[in-house]
């Protein structure tokens, strides 16, 4: 059996300020380091084999603090852009309210939540899992598979590509499901990747 834990990074600066990020790399804002130094008390009582993350600095340095709480900064950790946010084009930097008096409400809802509609130079989550899954089907997989231990910190629609995966949900279901920033989730896997388990702690 082997655990993975997956985290969405802590509060952005842009999150902060309800602007659409993307790809760009923006600082955690206080509140952020606060939520992953939290995530990190949370998971004080595990061991990690390997950490991933995205090739954005607000996920890197969730698990920065997450490691340094739990007193595993000597982790291996493999950063790669496969398991970054999903790309927002023309929305990126954007305020989202700003965006809804633009464009509409309905319409801005479709960017952000339909499976299958990329924003204007952007991906939809469907675009983002084509990208997050072969990753984590090549890299991550055969790593639980031998038993290990693994922690993903990276972003909402990456981590949703993800969920999706490991829990078997509809496009429907995984556009209802929130993936809140600095929470851990636990997945216990057998060797085949049956959920045994899955819970926020």
């Amino acid at each position: 059996m082997s655990k993975l834990v997956i985290v969405r990074h802590g509060q952005s600066e842009w999150n902060a300020q309800n602007r659409f990020t993307g790809w760009v790399d923006v600082e955690l804002a206080p509140k952020g380091i606060e939520e992953a130094r939290k995530a990190g008390e949370k998971l004080k009582g595990y061991r990690f084999d390997k950490g991933y993350t995205s090739a954005l600095k607000r996920a890197q340095n969730t698990l920065v603090n997450i490691l340094e709480v739990t007193g595993q900064t000597d982790l291996p950790v493999v950063k790669d852009q496969a398991l970054n946010e999903r790309m927002y084009g023309d929305l990126q930097g954007m305020n989202k309210d700003e965006m809804r008096a633009q464009f509409g409400d309905a319409q801005v809802h479709i960017w952000r939540r339909s499976f299958d509609v990329p924003p204007p130079g952007g991906e939809s989550l469907k675009d983002t899992a084509a990208r997050v899954l072969p990753y984590f089907e090549k890299v991550i997989v055969p790593e639980l598979k031998a038993g290990k231990d693994i922690i993903i910190a990276a972003h909402g629609n990456s981590l949703r590509a993800l969920i999706m995966f490991l829990e078997k949900l509809t496009p429907d279901e995984i556009l209802k499901t929130e993936v809140p920033t600095g929470e851990p989730k636990l997945y216990e896997l057998d060797a085949d990747l049956k959920v045994l388990r899955a819970e926020y702690l």
